[in-house]
């Protein structure tokens, strides 16, 4: 399988595109004015305890305060329990919490529509091969390391450099000392061994402990010197993360269009992934980046409801407050031999694309699968097997039920960020809500992108907008920095003209 990931850096966002035999699967979008909140850790004020609901409002120093359930809670008797066990009994909130009383919480949900940001007082920092978890003294391997073997020894590796067991190594080879079992005790915290650390050098694991530690020690010492509400510690940015958490063994190439992140780039493969230097590639290719392999064409056709199959046949994504349907449909698609094998070829053919469309709408919560009714169990059986293969492949943790006799399947996916549809879209004033269009702010940074194609294949002395009133006020207001560096890049000015009769995503460039 080829995969590849291409990174297109603007000043106003960056957007990470993972591509797999040349089909986009997944897009990750970061804008300036609206930074991810994911795994940063702050300091902030209990500013209410709801008992009736067992959770409490933190606030944290964002426009709506977090919220903070008391399952997401440490205490005393489960910080040596390698797992989560539902079936102890919580403390009641108002024994954990008071208000005004200060507290340290990560944020594990960006806020999504008008809600707040889901916390949690089960810190963790991640690095490239391991998960530090200060509150917890166990040792975790990731389940998609099978290799007993391997479990094994990164384990006791992990064991060999703890502080406890520096006599225990002193005079013996790490890989002979044997962890008693997944939950051995450590004295400094426990850590979660990533899937990237299968194969990893005892070097490299001891260098991440190493760097996690001191990590913790600063964060430590800024949140001991931070006034409520404030940020102790702050996760790495989207490219940064991406090479963190998104390159692996099978991934072919990086490629960045950007020059400065390129360096910056070489220099944290450098420290974390030397293996991974010649596989980064700096874009100078005439076409913008995510023009490759219909990036861009796959993006817009995401935000729509409709997605055609190969065969004929279609599916409709509907995405709602409460849940996401998904509805399988024949449409064009008459099959060869009978309407059985019809059926049962569209609904096969359904889920590859399925599963894609998850990943690249980043769809979450409740999802429901509609798929078309079949008379043959075993169908409906080999159906089941190839959405689950399929799944497998997601990084997100996802819970799926059985057939049901009206040929539905459940799904719960885990989401810790807006979906793409939230993220690039607003809802349309006009429609009340049913529907969606794209923001000024979108609508923006697509002429600009499109100002940049145009200069590339056509001469031209000065170039003129048309577009709508709210677009074009963005452009003279908010975006007219970038508007500026944009004429001074290309060499030409811009000019913009009002047409009352345009929407929003509506826009005309004239070439002058």
């Amino acid at each position: 399988m080829s995969e590849e990931i291409l990174i297109n850096v603007t000043p106003q966002e960056t957007r990470v595109a993972v591509v797999e035999n040349g089909i986009l699967q997944e897009i990750y979008i970061e804008r300036s004015q609206k930074l991810g909140l994911v795994g940063n850790i702050f300091k902030g004020t209990v500013s209410r305890v709801l008992p009736g609901m067992q959770a409490a409002f933190i606030n944290i120093g964002l426009q709506r305060t977090g919220f903070l359930h008391t399952s997401d809670i440490v205490t005393e008797t489960d910080t040596s329990s390698a797992s989560e066990d539902s079936s102890v009994q919580q403390p009641a909130i108002e024994t954990l919490l008071r208000e005004g009383q200060e507290i340290l919480v990560q944020v594990v949900k960006d806020p999504l529509g008008s809600k707040g940001a889901r916390l949690t007082t089960r810190l963790s920092i991640p690095l490239r091969y391991l998960v530090f978890v200060p509150d917890y003294k166990y040792i975790g391997i990731s389940q998609r390391i099978e290799d007993e073997t391997e479990r094994e020894r990164l384990r006791n590796l992990i064991l060999a450099y703890d502080a406890e067991n520096i006599a225990l190594v002193a005079n013996a080879n790490v890989t002979s000392i044997k962890a008693t079992n997944e939950e051995a005790q450590l004295s400094k915290g426990g850590f979660i061994v990533r899937t990237a650390a299968e194969g990893i050098s005892e070097e490299e694991i001891f260098r991440d402990i190493e760097f996690l530690h001191k990590l913790w020690d600063s964060v430590v010492v800024r949140s001991e010197n931070t006034y409520p509400p404030g940020i102790v510690y702050e996760d790495l940015p989207l490219v940064m993360r991406t090479m963190r958490d998104l390159v692996h063994a099978d991934i072919e190439r990086v490629r960045i269009d950007s020059k400065e992140t390129y360096k910056r780039l070489m220099e944290f493969s450098k420290k974390f992934i030397p293996e991974f230097l010649g596989r980064l590639e700096y874009y100078k290719g005439e076409h913008p980046i995510l023009d490759l392999f219909s990036v861009e064409d796959e993006i817009q056709k995401a935000l729509g409801k409709k997605v055609q199959l190969k065969s004929g046949g279609h599916i409709i994504i509907d995405q709602t407050e409460a849940m996401t349907t998904i509805d399988v449909n024949t449409g064009a698609f008459v099959g060869r031999r009978n309407l059985e094998e019809t059926i049962y070829k569209t609904n096969l053919e359904a889920v590859q694309t399925i599963t894609r469309q998850l990943r690249l709408r980043n769809l979450g919560g409740i999802i429901i699968i509609d798929f078309i009714d079949m008379q043959d169990a075993e169908h409906g059986r080999q159906v089941l097997r190839t959405l689950e293969k399929h799944l497998s492949r997601d990084n997100s943790k996802i819970a799926m039920s059985e057939l049901t006799s009206l040929g539905l399947v459940q799904l719960t996916r885990k989401r810790t960020r807006e979906s793409l549809e939230h993220t690039l879209c607003e809802a349309c004033p006009t429609c009340d809500g049913r529907s969606s269009i794209k923001t000024a702010e979108t609508v923006c940074y697509e002429i600009f992108r499109e100002i940049m194609r145009e200069v590339r294949q056509f001469d031209a002395n000065k170039l003129l907008v048309v577009a709508s009133q709210e677009v074009v006020d963005m452009l003279l207001d908010e975006e007219s920095t970038s508007v500026a560096e944009l004429e001074e890049f290309i060499g030409r000015p811009i000019s913009f003209q009002v047409e009352s009769l345009y929407n929003q995503e509506q826009y005309d460039i004239v070439l002058l």
